[in-house]
């Protein structure tokens, strides 16, 4: 990077910084580190949330599916924006979890199940799922700063040989501790709506970069019809050949948003609300709160996908660069970091730089599939040339995870110029702090909150106890460490975190569901549930990882692999084609998505036979604060008539504005009405009694993901710059005037869970 580019970087950083080191006189308790002091309005949540929401490492997880699937999967998720909404719309698990008032989901599961161990368990599980699942981002994003700014994989610092991985890896983790030990969440959210309000403009100009230089009809829109017969790009209907982000992933996808809503409540910022209210607010408000950064993550993936796969960038082209020459650094830095013998490195090398030359006349021009591509010869030499040991085959799940995940930044980093590159860079550190910063908070929190504070009998001070969040903090940033240097990651970044998160969210669903909504739940159905629902995903998890190297080599040398193939092909038939089971020597038949659907299902059934097999009702108004046990009135509840029945189907309360309301219906219309009814079950009705033509389907696109979305987001970019200005000023002024309370810290001695 030029000079311009790297005071772009640091001059923000900076300022960010000494915000974060401001905020500290406002940590006077527990509940002020912990969830800025119950005060914060809705759109420095909302603003916030974009931060956290958007990292590198959903980039570069974002690009890699793109680049699977294109835009046809896409219009299916439209199935899944009614349950947004709802969720969105009637503060589903968020309204009542804040009217527990718990600090943590320990916390919440010893007042609902009665069990400090039970708590202590879950607390560890979470959290060992959480850290590993999280500790990837710093890996990833270490990986793309070093592809995307072109640095050696090693460094010679006064005479010794230091890797460049592990330097950028510890120089993340030590901002993000920076970030959290002045004040925790206080510091947390200011700095994380500051850099969601910078980060708006520059959404603006990445976007207008792009589609200044890609052309939907020449360039985008040639190389999305480029696909063969089921792995459409654009039309949703032939996309039944797809193997892993398939329709089926997205049922997966759609019943776990549903079913654990609420498993990773505690220590985010869904607690930092100044009432139960304006936290729900701040989730409706997150379907607007995004602005240009949808569209920008969409738009990165797209020029990816057409400036590796188009034959227009195969030859000499206005950005000096091909797409072979591309691949063939990108090839080179990988095998650089994956293979450490230097002559087998030489040696593939030379065979890559041979490619262009060996492939036939029509290579660039016939239709493309996920098994056949332009990376295609890239991967089979790799392949062929680690050879068929189990060795061989780890090296190149290596190789093609690398690979698949660093083409973006290898992209990006030859085509945007000086002052984009630095854009680009300073947004991408400001996603990795936040995100990261968030994530060691959370997982520091949930150890002291809910496995160091059971062990005291008494309750704690203040300052011990802030000591215990800060020490927490730096140990977990280590573990994080540690993980990003040692642990391989092996497959999809989607899959990978689905499997990891599935430790935990694969019996976690049933546990909270029904503690927040049922009398029925007990401890008996929350040990059924974390066994086989959990215990499946382990199982799975372990399966995966150790397949290329002990599990098939040893099912071959007992001459099973025959035997195990036929059996998964009949299993798996019924649901062919979007479940196809056989055996692989290079990886685990049953993906991550099969696998925590299979838990979730299990975790269900065994939550609800368990409980009713030892019912004992459960007190639900003690644990909302209701009825007798409410310290204040509660608000009048609307009653059913013809006149409110759509207003209260939609979440509307008699607590909400005026101005509440219109955000409300405007959610409901754009994401209803609009995203749903017109887009989504207009056209499939169309297409019912008349197939679309290609050029249809183009324009579609070019309207429901450029026009539409532009438009949204210019008004939503100055809405929520305003709205977090206003907000992230009233949290400073309320944290001043605000009271200490040195007995609310999450703590509950035996008396509190009788």
């Amino acid at each position: 990077m030029s000079w311009i580019d790297w005071c772009i970087v640091i001059i923000p950083m900076t300022v960010l910084l000494g915000v974060a080191f401001y905020s500290r006189k406002y940590a006077r308790d527990v509940v002020d580190f912990l969830a800025a002091g119950r005060i914060a309005g809705r759109y420095v949540l909302a603003v916030g949330a974009l931060e956290g929401a958007l990292s590198v490492i959903t980039l570069v997880a974002g690009c890699e599916r793109n680049y699977q699937v294109g835009f046809s999967i896409g219009f299916w998720n439209a199935i899944i924006a009614p349950i947004g909404m709802f969720i969105a719309l009637s503060g589903y698990c968020v309204y009542r979890w804040r009217e527990t008032r718990c600090l943590s989901v320990g916390q919440f599961l010893e007042l609902r199940y009665g069990s400090k161990f039970f708590r202590v368990f879950c607390a560890v599980l979470r959290t060992v799922a959480e850290m590993v699942t999280n500790a990837i981002g710093p890996a990833i994003a270490t990986n793309f700063f070093i592809y995307y700014l072109g640095l050696p994989h090693r460094i010679t610092f006064f005479g010794i040989n230091l890797p460049c991985y592990a330097i950028i890896v510890t120089l993340c983790l030590c901002l993000a501790v920076l970030f959290i030990w002045p004040s925790g969440r206080i510091s947390l959210l200011i700095t994380d709506c500051f850099q969601g309000l910078i980060s708006y403009p520059i959404f603006v100009i990445i976007v207008g970069y792009i589609l200044l230089h890609f052309s939907w009809w020449d360039d985008i829109t040639p190389v999305m019809w480029n696909r063969v017969e089921g792995q459409s790009f654009m039309n949703p209907y032939d996309v039944s050949q797809f193997r892993d982000f398939n329709l089926f992933a997205l049922t997966v996808s759609l019943c776990g948003r549903i079913l654990n809503r609420a498993s990773w409540f505690g220590n985010d910022a869904n607690g930092a609300a100044r009432n139960a209210h304006e936290q729900k607010m701040s989730g409706v408000l997150g379907a607007w709160r995004n602005g240009f950064s949808g569209l920008m993550t969409l738009l990165i993936a797209i020029i990816v996908i057409v400036f590796m796969t188009s034959p227009r960038f195969t030859e000499s082209n206005k950005f000096k660069v091909t797409n072979a020459e591309i691949r063939n650094e990108l090839s080179e830095r990988v095998l650089h970091e994956v293979i450490q013998d230097p002559a087998k490195e030489a040696r593939i090398m030379r065979k890559i730089e041979a490619i262009p030359a060996s492939l036939p006349a029509d290579h660039y021009t016939r239709r493309l599939s996920q098994q056949r591509n332009l990376d295609t010869p890239y991967l089979n030499i790799v392949r062929q040339e680690l050879g068929d040991s189990p060795q061989g085959r780890f090296e190149f799940q290596k190789f093609r995870s690398v690979y698949q995940q660093m083409m973006m930044p290898s992209v990006l980093r030859r085509i945007f110029p000086i002052g984009m590159i630095g854009l680009f860079c300073l947004l991408m550190v400001m996603l990795l702090i936040s995100t990261d910063d968030s994530r060691i908070f959370n997982a520091s929190a949930t150890l002291t909150q809910d496995v160091i504070l059971p062990m005291f009998k008494k309750k704690i001070t203040p300052k011990l106890h802030l000591a215990l969040l800060r020490g927490t903090t730096l140990s977990v940033a280590v573990f994080f460490l540690l993980v990003s240097l040692f642990f391989a990651q092996l497959d999809y970044i989607n899959m990978f975190t689905t499997i990891m998160t599935a430790l935990w969210l694969g019996g976690a669903g049933p546990i909270m569901i029904f503690g927040l909504y049922s009398r029925f739940g007990n401890l008996t159905g929350a040990w059924c549930s974390i066994i086989f629902g959990s215990g499946t995903s382990l199982l799975g998890l372990i399966l995966q990882r150790n397949w290329a190297q002990t599990i098939y080599p040893f099912i071959e040398s007992q001459g099973w692999a025959e035997s195990c193939d036929t059996f998964l092909k009949t299993v798996s038939g019924p649901f062919n084609p979007w479940i196809k089971w056989s055996m692989s020597s290079v990886k685990f038949p049953i993906n991550s998505y099969e696998i925590y659907f299979i838990s979730m299902i299990l975790a269900v059934g065994s939550y609800i036979v368990g409980s009713l097999l030892t019912y004992k009702p459960y007190d639900l108004d003690k644990l909302l604060h209701r009825g007798k046990y409410a310290d204040k009135p509660a608000p009048p509840r609307m009653k059913w008539t013809l006149r409110n029945v759509f207003a209260k189907l939609i979440g509307i309360s008699s607590e909400y504005t005026l101005g509440d309301r219109i955000i409300a219906y405007s959610v409901f219309g754009y994401s209803f009405v609009y995203g749903v009814v017109i887009v989504f079950v207009g056209i499939v009705i169309w297409n019912v009694f008349y197939q679309w033509p290609e050029q249809w389907w183009s324009i579609k696109f070019f309207i429901t993901s450029l026009i539409v979305p532009g438009g949204v987001a210019s008004i939503s970019t100055v809405w929520f710059m305003w709205g977090g200005i206003r907000d992230s000023r009233q949290l400073f002024i309320d944290l001043e005037k605000r009271k200490a309370d040195t007995e609310d810290n999450g703590q509950l001695l035996d008396k509190d869970t009788q």
